[in-house]
């Protein structure tokens, strides 16, 4: 294993014994942590003496990074992939990119940003605590959440005791009003506002407390707070959840409204969850002022939108969104009854949970618990004289079959549902029981989507990619002289990742005359999907590498989130 190579170096020079070495590795495993920080933690050595030592076995300078200007443009390696290796950029001459470590025997780590900058690697010495200082001010962390951190001393907070039935619930509660943990969490939920985060993860391991934002899809960790401030933090989340903080046996659900200005707040949908080391806490954040209501602005090609406008239009029948969690659903929906939110009509939404309020539309937030599910939720709706129905998601035979009878009796009816594809959809909802004359028949229009994240406008720029990775791809072999992929080289705006905000890819199909008939005799989704591409309906990877040809996702993106077919 390359990261053990320093500590074998090291054992063979008689700086470190056998059994220390071991309690290294093992720890580092255990906790995700460099084997250079392992070494400083345990008191084996000081930093100093480590980067001397590393510096005078590998033969390279030692550099430091106050005295040293960085260019953060010096390199197209994703910032992840550098913040996870701690290896810091400093400049480009030529061919040659100059990098500090504080391992340089991490060939595996180098190898790879050898491979994905494309230059030779010359390296320097630095500690790790400093680069890990230059890599948070380059992702633009704040740094007030580290002085939080250092202000937290040792008598701020203590660890509750493992037994449930021994917790202190008056003394718990104290603790979470201390200035310090409160400042903490304000401080991490306001960070995963201006950062754009739509999730903020705080996760309990064995030994381990970690802090992750979702960021355009994608987790990055952002602090690892110590181990004995887990349940004063979990509890502060309660308390501004309004959840039971005596109560750790079972999962908590409950929401936080923060009011930012007199004109703006968020709410926090707060998920608890027990797990193996303490509790998890998932806050999903939503912030009205950052939903996109405008269909033309969610990334849907003219002639989807064409389809899409053209079908939403009609009196009657059934428009169905689907995808995975997280694939911006609720916003295709949400977009589509704002367009159709008239004084005129009215609006029915049965939702699990409602995420955004609007005015003019009648909003029900389900409770299974209580008896109000989506089939009884459906059943009163109409009773109460409506034209437009939102089905949250469709999850069993009765929500589908209620939602059906209601699209063939003169209401329009939009819900999502769970499946790979529009094709699937079809033949999903006949898997759940409903009849297939019924679905052909209800059915006016599927729209299956993802989500991928937008290349940076900022670094933006064009890339070479082999035609044998464009046609592997799916770009057919007459168009791919016309492709001109781009990627992010990686800036502070994108906090040098590559990638800032995200566009849908969608597959919108009309079901055509034909695909009635298919589904009427049981077709399997196959040949449904045959018929719509005949028809003019694009797959979700024809429309994601119309993405790519257009510049606006990258091709490895365009891979990650849609499939062949």
């Amino acid at each position: 294993m390359s990261r053990s190579r320093l500590g074998d170096i090291l054992l063979r020079q008689q700086r470190i014994t056998r059994e220390q070495l071991d309690q290294v590795v093992r720890e580092s495993k255990l906790n995700g942590d460099t084997l250079t920080s392992q070494l400083v933690k345990q008191d084996i050595f000081t930093e100093e003496q480590l980067v001397a030592f590393v510096a005078r076995s590998f033969g390279c300078p030692v550099v430091d990074l106050d005295k040293v200007e960085v260019d953060p443009e010096a390199s197209k390696v994703p910032f992840d992939i550098l913040r996870k290796n701690v290896i810091l950029p400093l400049r480009q001459e030529g061919n040659m990119l100059k990098l500090a470590v504080a391992d340089p025997y991490d060939i595996n780590a180098l190898d790879e940003i050898a491979f994905i900058s494309g230059k030779q690697i010359d390296l320097v010495i630095a500690a790790e605590s400093d680069l890990i200082k230059k890599l948070d001010a380059l992702s633009g962390t704040e740094s007030h959440l580290q002085d939080v951190m250092a202000d937290l001393g040792a008598m701020d907070v203590h660890v509750v005791e493992e037994i449930e039935e021994d917790v202190d619930e008056l003394s718990l509660s104290a603790k979470t009003e201390a200035a310090p943990v409160v400042r903490l969490i304000n401080l991490i939920l306001l960070d995963a506002i201006k950062r754009g985060a739509s999730d903020i993860h705080l996760e309990p391991y064995e030994k381990v407390l970690r802090v992750r934002y979702r960021i355009d899809g994608v987790l990055h960790e952002i602090m690892r707070p110590r181990m004995n401030m887990r349940d004063a933090m979990i509890s502060r989340l309660k308390i501004l959840a309004r959840l039971d903080i005596s109560e750790r046996r079972i999962p908590q659900d409950g929401r936080i409204k923060l009011r930012l200005s007199r004109a703006k707040t968020v709410d926090f949908r707060v998920s608890v969850l027990p797990t193996l080391f303490g509790e998890k806490v998932v806050l999903r954040l939503l912030d009205p002022s950052s939903l996109q209501l405008d269909m033309t602005k969610l990334g849907y090609s003219p002639q989807a939108l064409g389809w899409l406008k053209e079908t939403i239009s009609r009196p009657y029948g059934m428009v169905l969104v689907t995808g995975p969690t997280g694939s911006g659903k609720t916003v295709s929906l949400y977009s589509a009854v704002a367009e159709l939110n008239q004084p005129g009509v009215n609006i029915c939404t049965a939702e699990d949970p409602v995420e955004f309020n609007f005015m003019g539309i009648n909003q029900v937030n389900v409770k299974p618990d209580i008896g109000l599910d989506f089939p009884a939720s459906l059943r009163s709706f109409l009773r109460q004289d409506p034209d437009i129905i939102l089905i949250g998601e469709i999850r069993d035979y009765d929500t589908a079959a209620i939602g059906i009878k209601a699209a063939l009796t003169g209401h329009l009816v939009l819900a999502t549902l769970h499946t790979n594809d529009a094709p699937s959809t079809m033949t999903r909802l006949v898997n759940m029981g409903v009849e297939s004359f019924l679905v052909g028949s209800a059915v006016n229009l599927v729209s299956a989507q993802r989500l991928a994240r937008r290349i940076c406008a900022d670094c933006k720029t064009e890339m070479e990619i082999p035609a044998s990775a464009l046609l592997e791809a799916g770009v057919p072999e007459g168009e791919v002289a016309s492709y001109r992929p781009m990627h992010g080289t990686g800036c502070p705006t994108c906090s040098g990742t590559g990638y800032k905000g995200r566009t849908g890819i969608y597959q919108v199909m009309p079901v055509f005359d034909e695909i009635r008939e298919a589904v009427y005799t049981g077709e399997n989704s196959d040949r449904i999907n045959e018929i719509a591409v005949r028809m003019g309906v694009k797959t979700l990877r024809m429309e994601a590498l119309e993405k790519v040809k257009a510049g606006e996702i990258t091709l490895e993106e365009c891979l990650r989130v849609t499939v062949a077919g």
